[in-house]
């Protein structure tokens, strides 16, 4: 039996599909049953029109944030440290300028690598504000340094052994929102641009003890310990904000 598939179905088609005879197309009316006939064996099937799809922003953008005192409270007691293991207050990082902050999932990310230079590219607008731009991984002194030398990023960079800004911020973690199919296509796309995951950073006892699960994001913070004008908490790996929406936070 000869099976044959239009694609130029109207939006009121039924396609009838008969054991005895090859598969035909039927125009109906929308409140129109199609008729039956009981010597065939018939499914019917529907198409209604097509809506047009919408694409959602991201729900965890926000500008102005929301911020609670208590998290800026908790961000004022964080600590990360520099690549030469100088231990600084996290929001000293912005108490006297303006700072794009990105928060990497781990040092050894593919997808960090490429948020590093998705942002880094914008970093002559940012230098002409006097916008600071900030890299924070979860991790130690030394996968930082690793990850500064490798990728050769053109803002700052810092560690947070301990994940302490990471809880203040109430960024998400768990395997679900790792392996997701969103993320899996981008994984495909940084390895066909030429990114590549550091799998031995990946796989040191930092990242590991955390199973490499945790989500950062992206703050536009001060001048002002306090002052957080923009945040964006990813809601699966690879979850970039438009950078306009940064630049627009930190530039404009």
């Amino acid at each position: 039996m000869a099976i044959s598939l239009s694609t130029a179905l109207s939006p009121y088609t039924t396609v009838r599909f008969n054991r005895l005879t090859n598969p035909t197309p039927t125009r109906i009316l929308p409140n129109q049953s199609p008729l039956w006939r009981p010597h065939h064996w018939n499914k019917t099937l529907k198409l209604s029109p097509r809506r047009p799809s919408h694409v959602i922003a991201s729900a965890v953008s926000e500008s102005p944030p929301s911020v609670s005192e208590d998290t800026k409270n908790l961000l004022d007691t964080v600590k990360v440290y520099d690549v030469n293991g100088n231990a600084i207050p996290i929001s000293d990082l912005w108490k006297d300028r303006k700072a794009v902050v990105a928060f990497a999932r781990h040092f050894g990310c593919v997808l960090c690598r490429k948020r590093a230079d998705y942002l880094a590219a914008k970093k002559d607008v940012m230098d002409a504000s006097g916008v600071a731009l900030v890299l924070i991984g979860p991790g130690s002194v030394e996968q930082a340094r690793t990850f500064s030398e490798q990728t050769k990023f053109k803002g700052e960079v810092y560690a947070d052994p301990n994940h302490s800004s990471y809880e203040a911020l109430s960024f998400v973690s768990g395997v679900l929102v790792t392996f997701t199919l969103k993320a899996g296509l981008k994984i495909i796309q940084s390895y066909m641009e030429g990114y590549r995951q550091d799998w031995k950073l990946s796989f040191e006892r930092d990242t590991v003890s955390r199973g490499g699960w945790q989500q950062g994001g992206i703050i536009v913070a001060g001048p002002g310990k306090s002052n957080i004008s923009y945040i964006h908490r990813d809601k699966e790996a690879g979850d970039d904000p438009d950078i306009q929406d940064i630049l627009k936070a930190c530039c404009s």
